[in-house]
C-alpha cells in the first residue's frame, strides 16, 4: 500500500469523526477468530491473519467471505522497482463486531500486470502522481483467482498505547517518522506494522516476513524516550 496515503489517513484522523453509523450491518462470523491481534506466521514466514494467509489465500476466498466484490484497480507509481500493483477496497466491514476498511494487494508479477495495464480501460491521474487503471472485467476476473500478498487494515476503533500493547504485545521496535509525527510500532517476527498518530488513529499493514523491509525501510531511526512526538 502507498505509505502517503498511509500518512493521509492517520493526520486525517486527528480531525476526528463527525456524527456515527445509525444503522450497523450484521457482524459476519463463523468458526474462526477474525481478531486483528491475532497473527502468525507458518514455517514458510508466511503472515495468517483474520483467516486469511498471504501468498496462499485467493482474493476469491477473501471476497466470498466478505459477502462483496470490493473496488479492484490496477495502480502505476512511476518510479518504484515494481511499478504495477493491484489493490482491492473493501470498505465497512464488521468482523466480531469490529468495524473497518480493508485494503488487500495481490501478488502479481509485473510481467502479468503491464498486458492488463494497456487493456485497461480508464486511466486517472492521482494527487500524489500515481496512476489509477480501470482494468478490463476479463483480467478482473483472472485477478481474482490469484493470492492476496498484503492486507492493510483500517480499523474505526481508536487504540491509545496500552491497549495496542496489550492486545499485540510489545513491538520489537518503534520509529517516528519525523516528516509527520506518526510512530510505527515494529513486529518484523509476526509480519506487521502498526502506524498510529496523536489521536489514537491507528493503519496496520500486515506482510509476510519476507517483505517487512519494504515497510520499515522509509522510516525514521528508532524513536526514543516516549512514543509521543
Amino acid at each position: 500500500m502507498d505509505r502517503k496515503y498511509i500518512i493521509t489517513i492517520l493526520v486525517a484522523g486527528l480531525l476526528g469523526f463527525a456524527g456515527a453509523m445509525l444503522l450497523m450491518p450484521p457482524t459476519i462470523k463463523d468458526e474462526t477468530v477474525r481478531l486483528p491481534w491475532r497473527v502468525t506466521t507458518d514455517q514458510a514466514g508466511r503472515t495468517r491473519v483474520f483467516g486469511f494467509t498471504l501468498s496462499q489465500t485467493p482474493l476469491a476466498e477473501v471476497r466470498r467471505f466478505f459477502g462483496e466484490d470490493g473496488a479492484i484497480n490496477l495502480f502505476e507509481t512511476p518510479g518504484a522497482t515494481q511499478p504495477l500493483g493491484v489493490e482491492v477496497y473493501f470498505q465497512q466491514v464488521y468482523l466480531q463486531s469490529l468495524r473497518a476498511d480493508f485494503i488487500i494487494t495481490l501478488d502479481v508479477d509485473q510481467a502479468t500486470l503491464r498486458p492488463m495495464y494497456e487493456r485497461g480501460l480508464r486511466i486517472s491521474q492521482l494527487e500524489s502522481g500515481d496512476k489509477k487503471i480501470k482494468l478490463d472485467p476479463a483480467d478482473v476476473a483472472t485477478l481474482i483467482e490469484r493470492p492476496i500478498r498484503t492486507i492493510t487494515y483500517l480499523p474505526q476503533a481508536r487504540l491509545d498505547e496500552a491497549t495496542i500493547e496489550k492486545r499485540f504485545g510489545t513491538p520489537t521496535e518503534r520509529r517516528l517518522d519525523p516528516s509527520n509525527g506518526i510512530i510505527h510500532w515494529l513486529y518484523p517476527a509476526r509480519g506487521f506494522d502498526i502506524a498510529r498518530n496523536t489521536n489514537d488513529k491507528i493503519v496496520i499493514q500486515y506482510v509476510n516476513r519476507s517483505d517487512f523491509h519494504r515497510l520499515a525501510l522509509p522510516l525514521g531511526q528508532p524513536a526514543a524516550g516516549p512514543t509521543h512526538p
